[in-house]
């Protein structure tokens, strides 16, 4: 297993999946590449985390 360069699909910006990044995947069992950049990635993941914050679920009212 070799690096490979992976150009991001939000940010369009090259970036490396090193063989030990694609070792954990592998060893994960994920069969896909990252399609991110690890900065669009916690930002994804960030946008996700704020997203459910105001939510009400309906609880009693007395």
């Amino acid at each position: 297993m070799a690096d490979k360069v992976i150009t991001c699909k939000d940010c369009s910006a090259e970036f490396m999946f090193t063989e030990n990044e694609q070792a954990f995947y592998k060893e994960k069992g994920f069969e896909n590449e990252p399609q991110r950049c690890p900065d669009c990635r916690r930002a994804k993941k960030q946008q996700r985390n704020n997203r459910g914050g105001g939510r009400s679920f309906g609880g009693n009212r007395w």
